[in-house]
């Protein structure tokens, strides 16, 4: 990695927590000279706009929030006991989040109607979350774990969908009672889906 590559990386990773929490028109250059301790030049420098830093934090903070789920998954010898960790994981972390929250959540909210680049990558990201937990049942179909009937797709939108919104509600009361609660009737759909 050239030194060019190293600061345009250490902005990113500076930055990303900052528009995660402020959002992308909360978040002024000087939050991120701040952060970085780099002058307006110094980070100008390094990206045409400030649209593409925030692109830019999106897609890292997308990346490190795909490699922990998939490193809580990683080594579950079951599709059930991988979507009891994926579970757990939402349950535990939320919370004690020092990145501001859910990106999918907090960009997508902003970029609706503001931002059709951020949106792309939010409906793309959406969709990979959906397929990841998709794939899962798919699995455990495969493996003989669930009940045909277990609807792959379906479960998959269904749990993803009130993952966020019990991430926004538990977020918003600063309280994992109903991150708990939604943890705890997924699991039990599993179960009863279970071989």
């Amino acid at each position: 990695m050239t030194k060019a590559e190293r600061t345009r990386q250490f902005i990113i990773e500076k930055a990303a927590p900052i528009i995660n929490q402020k959002g992308m028109a909360g978040t002024a250059i000087s939050d991120i000279m701040e952060a970085t301790k780099l002058a307006k030049g110094g980070v100008y420098g390094n990206f045409e706009s400030k649209d593409e830093i925030c692109l830019e934090a999106l897609n890292y903070l997308l990346k490190s929030l795909g490699d922990s789920i998939n490193s809580s998954m990683e080594g579950k010898a079951s599709a059930k006991l991988k979507l009891f960790a994926l579970l757990d994981f939402y349950k535990d972390r939320h919370l004690k989040n020092d990145i501001g929250g859910c990106p999918i959540l907090n960009f997508g909210t902003e970029a609706d109607d503001t931002n059709p680049v951020v949106k792309q990558r939010i409906k793309e990201a959406i969709n990979a979350s959906q397929k990841r937990i998709e794939n899962v049942v798919k699995e455990g179909h495969a493996a003989g774990e669930f009940k045909e009937t277990f609807n792959a797709e379906l479960f998959a939108v269904k749990m993803f969908t009130m993952i966020e919104g019990a991430i926004l509600v538990s977020r918003i009361q600063n309280s994992n009672h109903n991150m708990k609660l939604i943890t705890d009737i997924l699991k039990s759909e599993i179960e009863e889906n279970s071989k």
